[in-house]
């Protein structure tokens, strides 16, 4: 069986697409929502999993998961592979190799494409781990994804994927600032953005702006804006000695103060 864990805004339609191509998936979540293929029991979902896509929020939800108070890793037997596709410090992922059994096949794939990219199964992933499990695990990220990176050794993945988002919480962060003075200076936001999309400013946020979920969004603990500044503190813990990091940390910030925008 295959299994996805967390299935929120992004494991539920990752999960969706995996049971259309696949004979048996099913999901697993803490909280008491869904269909019937998401459950909330454990012990429906440990017997017979064998690769396990890990969506949940941050590394104590993974703790949790894996270690903790589910303990996957003693109570599925026949687990063989684990994905890991939250984003996490790159330094915490690497302590995962040492903790996870030998015989479990470990995956560093998070993902960038939003809630959108997983539900129209175009997600970008990001993949470090041996050639061989790699290429024996292109055919099932095919069916939620477009796009795939193999950065390197186990690792590689995660650590591309918080640099990845730093850039996309400085996007976010510049693009808002931006249409609230385009606000205040009575510019017609519409016209700025579809500007920006065929000029020098371009960048995801604003051509998805009417698309990402997010993008309107002020920070709460619980919303993607608030995964985003998580994001940003993973990209700041595997941060090179004696780097500088005013700027990431004033982009964090930034993000951190955002209102809905109305």
């Amino acid at each position: 069986m295959i299994g996805v864990a967390g299935c929120g805004r992004m494991g539920a339609p990752m999960l969706d697409a995996l049971r259309d191509g696949t004979s048996h998936a099913m999901g697993f979540d803490v909280v008491g929502k869904g269909p019937d293929h998401i459950t909330t029991d454990l012990d429906a979902f440990a017997p017979q999993l064998e690769t396990l896509f890990s969506v949940v929020r941050d590394a104590g939800e993974t703790d949790a998961l894996l270690f903790d108070t589910q303990n996957l890793i003693a109570v599925a037997p026949n687990l063989r592979r684990i994905f890991i596709c939250s984003t996490l410090s790159p330094r915490y992922v690497d302590t995962l190799r040492a903790r996870v059994p030998d015989h479990i096949t470990l995956i560093d794939a998070p993902m960038s494409g939003a809630q959108a990219g997983a539900q129209d199964r175009s997600l970008s992933f990001m993949l470090g781990g041996a050639q061989d499990d790699i290429d024996d695990a292109i055919p099932l990220l095919s069916l939620m994804g477009r796009h795939f990176h193999h950065m390197g050794p186990y690792g590689s993945g995660m650590q591309a994927k918080v640099l990845n988002n730093l850039l996309a919480a400085s996007h976010t962060a510049m693009t808002r600032l931006v249409l609230d003075w385009a606000d205040a200076a009575g510019l017609d936001t519409d016209k700025l953005l579809a500007l920006i999309e065929t000029s020098s400013g371009q960048n995801w946020l604003a051509s998805g702006f009417e698309t990402i979920e997010f993008a309107k969004e002020g920070h709460a603990a619980d919303n993607s804006i608030g995964i985003l500044v998580k994001d940003v503190a993973a990209a700041l813990d595997a941060a090179p000695d004696g780097a500088d990091t005013a700027l990431p940390q004033l982009v964090q910030a930034t993000v951190r103060a955002l209102t809905p925008r109305r």
